[in-house]
Order: structure tokens, then C-alpha cells, then sequence
């Protein structure tokens, strides 16, 4: 990396925001990085799978402007479809040449690659000036969030995690329910995804990782390794398959735990536990993530809102009891299908059941919103709830809008950092098999020490220590 030329480029982004012949407070832009045009100039990291999906609706919005795409695998099957979609952009392999070459052209940067790979592509761009829309979660180490938060605060810069149900009508009516009254005194909540995950066919006695096979002659395999230590690559760590390993990914709960907790943790002003219990760990092994896990996350009282407890389920049989009158849940529509395939059928959809004082609510994954259970109940209360307003935008314009000045950010790293932090938390009492005891205050593990130092994770590969200066 050319640290000159990115310290030019730093200066030159704060420069031109300073000569902007429009103020930023005109606009209600508290970053200081106006777009030139009514579209956002945005550079694409990770181009394939769910990260070109994140391309396709950032650009379907009509306010981005793609003027980079980057991916480790530039022409690889899964890659084609953006690459003809912009023929005439500018193509990289490494994100670190990109914002080198045209950092000082880039306003924003989507961010779909692996969860690993958030940490370092999201420090330098937000270092630059340049907005990030990271995929979730937004890393896969609780301190790797917390630079990421601390480094949003810093650059001043518009950030959203890629939970996009949070723009949709849960967010809103969860929002409305909350401060209304109708979802109170809530003391526990099950959080649950049972349908097949792509470690469910592997040997959980597995004794090492797969054997070494030729790297695919289109493939950047050390940038794809980034901050993590060498592995020899094997197809079953790329393409999607990288989650399940906890070198590389967050499993079940950091892939769906975004799309099912995000609203109870924000509303509820959850933060972070101070106790994570694994009660389930079927199949446990030290590569990849458990064939079912049961996990009991504990918050203490917060202000006048009780004590309470969210209980994690994942596996195709580790199905959560539900209440009297739940009868059956039904799949949102607006889940995207997974990278391999269709949404495997589950015994019971994604979803949560929260338990208030005097009523108990059913609700599903993503933008699925909430209802009242039993049936005679929801009759009941039918006219004591309140109206809920309609999203102004979804989450990718709510993204756009944001670098604009335009909107707030909904799942602004504020927000989603903690969210993701407890996810991290959770992993680490997965792979641990361990009852973790958290402290809130000083964001340390203080009943295993092994546990307190892998909240840093391992230190970096040589060459990548200086994306954690940012």
C-alpha cells in the first residue's frame, strides 16, 4: 500500500468537502462528504453470491453511481453477472489497489464479502472519508466491531450493517409497539433458526481442515486470506462455505441472528450481555460451527425494563418449545435465497417469540412483522394498537440517502455494533464450550481467560497489522 499516495487521498476527500459549494448543514450531512451529483459514487467490494445481490439492490435504488468493482475472484462463474452488468468499470482483485488507485473518486463502498474479510476493507475506506455498507455481521471479533465503531465516530463518516429488515415493517411497527406500550415488561424472548445449514452433512469429527487443492487460476487466494493466518485453499472455504468455520465465519447466529434479534436488541436497549450459557452444543468440534446449538444470552435490568433473557436456537431438530395458540409460522416472502439455493424447509420458520408482561407475540425473520398470540388475544387488543407508518425508503436507499444527508442511518455501526458484538460472544462460548461471564462496563470476559484474549481474536498475518491503526 502506498501510504503517501493514501494520506494524499485522505487529505484531498476533507479538502474538497471544505470547498463544497454547498454546506453540509444545508443538507442535514453531519459527515462533511456531499456527493457531487445526485448519485452516490460507489465502489463494490465482493461482487458474487449475496454480496452481488448487495450490488443489484444498491444500484436498483437509482441513487449510486457503481464506479469500481472489486473482487478476489474477478471472472469466476458466480462474478459475471455484475461484471456485465457494468462493462465499462474499473475491475480490481484488491481492495487495498482500488482505494490506492481511486479512493479519491470513490464516496461510498459496499462491503459482501466474507465475514472475516469486513474488518479491513471497512477501516481503510472509512479512514479515506468514504461511507461503508457492510454485510452482516460487521466482523467476525467483538474488538474488530468495536474498532469499527470507534472508527465511524472518528472519520465521521455514514456506515449501515446489511440487516435489511431493519428498513422494513417490523422495524417500524416494533418501533410504534414499543413506544405505545403494547410490547413491555419483557423478560425473555426465543430466537430461532432450524432450517439446514451447509456443515450439517460434514464429520463432526473432523481432525483437520480439507486437504489442499490448486488454486482457481481467476482467484487472489492471499488478499481472499487477508487479515486471517495461511490456510491452504480447498473449494470448502469460499463461495458461502466459508461460514462455517469459526476462522472464517459466525455460523447460523451471525448469519440469521441480525434478521431476527436486530429489533428487540435496538428497541429493548439490550447492549450487551453480561452472561452467554451454552445449554445445547450437539456435535461440538474445534473447526466448524455444532449440528445444533442452544445458547442463553442474559441481559441484566435496564432502566425501568426487567431483566432478561434471549435463548438462541439453531439445528434442523433443536426446535424451541412454543406457546399455547402459536399455531404455524409462515416464511417471509423477502428472504433472499442463500448462495446455494433454495431456503431449505424448516419444522418451523426462522423467527422469535417474545414474552411480555401480559402479552406474547410471534414474529419471523427479516421485515416479517409481529403479531399477537393466542388468536383471541390479538381480537382483544385490536383497537388499542397503534398506527404504524410506512418505511420512507428501503435499507439500501436508507444507506444512499444517509451519504446524501438526506436520511439517518438505521443499522448505523452505533446500533449494529453491539448487536454484532453479542453475536461474537456468542461464537465464543460455541467454540469454547463454555459458560462466558461478561463485564459491560470494562468489555471483558472475566471467568476464562482464553476466552477475554479471543475477543481480539489472533493477532493479524504479517503485512495486515495496520488496518487495526486506522
Amino acid at each position: 500500500m502506498n501510504n503517501q499516495r493514501r494520506r494524499f487521498i485522505k487529505s484531498s476527500a476533507l479538502g474538497a468537502a471544505g470547498i463544497s459549494l454547498i454546506p453540509s448543514f444545508v443538507l442535514g450531512n453531519q459527515t462533511g462528504h456531499i456527493a457531487p451529483s445526485e448519485k452516490v459514487n460507489l465502489a463494490c467490494c465482493g461482487i458474487g453470491h449475496r454480496g452481488g445481490e448487495v450490488v443489484k439492490s444498491l444500484h436498483a435504488t437509482g441513487l449510486a453511481n457503481v464506479v469500481a468493482l472489486c473482487d478476489v475472484d474477478m471472472g469466476a462463474e458466480h462474478t459475471v453477472e455484475v461484471m456485465k452488468m457494468f462493462p465499462d468499470v474499473p475491475r480490481f482483485k484488491d481492495f487495498r489497489e482500488m482505494f490506492d488507485k481511486m479512493g479519491k473518486d470513490i464516496e461510498a463502498v459496499s462491503v459482501g464479502t466474507p465475514d472475516f474479510s469486513h474488518f479491513p476493507i471497512t477501516m481503510l475506506a472509512m479512514s479515506m472519508g468514504i461511507h461503508v455498507y457492510v454485510e452482516k455481521p460487521m466482523a467476525r471479533t467483538f474488538n474488530e466491531v468495536q474498532l469499527m465503531m470507534d472508527g465511524a465516530k472518528k472519520h465521521n463518516v455514514v456506515t449501515q450493517m446489511g440487516n435489511q429488515g431493519h428498513s422494513e415493517a417490523n422495524y417500524f411497527q416494533f418501533k410504534a409497539w414499543k413506544e405505545a406500550g403494547i410490547i413491555k415488561d419483557v423478560t425473555a424472548m426465543t430466537a430461532h433458526m432450524n432450517g439446514r445449514r451447509r456443515w450439517h452433512g460434514w464429520d463432526p469429527k473432523i481432525i483437520s481442515f480439507p486437504p489442499k487443492q490448486p488454486i482457481p487460476t481467476t482467484m487472489d487466494w492471499d488478499t481472499w486470506l487477508g487479515t486471517s493466518h495461511h490456510h491452504d485453499y480447498h473449494e470448502d472455504l469460499v463461495n458461502g462455505q466459508w461460514r462455517c468455520w469459526y476462522d472464517f465465519g459466525m455460523g447460523a447466529l451471525g448469519d440469521w441472528g441480525a434478521h431476527i434479534m436486530d429489533t428487540a436488541h435496538e428497541f429493548l436497549e439490550l447492549g450487551l450481555p453480561e452472561e452467554i450459557v451454552p445449554l445445547k452444543l450437539e456435535d461440538h468440534n474445534t473447526f466448524f460451527f455444532p449440528m445444533e446449538t442452544t445458547l442463553a444470552f442474559k441481559f441484566p435490568k435496564r432502566g425501568d425494563m426487567p431483566a432478561m433473557t434471549i435463548t438462541w436456537y439453531d439445528g434442523q431438530n433443536n426446535i424451541p418449545p412454543v406457546p399455547a395458540g402459536y399455531g404455524v409460522s409462515e416464511l417471509d416472502p423477502n428472504i433472499p435465497p442463500p448462495s446455494n439455493g433454495q431456503l431449505q424447509p424448516a419444522k418451523l420458520n426462522p423467527g422469535k417469540i417474545i414474552y411480555g408482561g401480559d402479552l406474547t407475540f410471534k414474529g419471523g425473520s427479516h421485515g416479517s412483522t409481529l403479531s399477537i398470540i393466542p388468536e383471541e388475544k390479538a381480537k382483544d387488543m385490536a383497537g388499542q394498537l397503534p398506527e404504524v407508518p410506512e418505511s420512507p425508503s428501503n435499507h439500501f436507499a436508507n444507506f444512499l440517502k444517509a451519504c446524501k444527508g438526506e436520511e439517518k442511518a438505521r443499522s448505523a455501526f452505533d446500533i449494529a455494533g453491539p448487536l454484532s458484538q453479542v453475536f461474537s460472544l456468542g461464537v465464543l462460548s460455541q467454540r469454547l464450550g463454555a459458560k462466558l461471564e461478561f463485564d459491560r462496563e470494562t468489555k471483558q470476559v472475566t471467568n476464562h481467560a482464553l476466552a477475554n484474549e479471543l475477543l481480539a481474536g489472533v493477532p493479524p498475518r504479517k503485512g495486515w497489522e495496520e488496518f487495526y491503526k486506522l
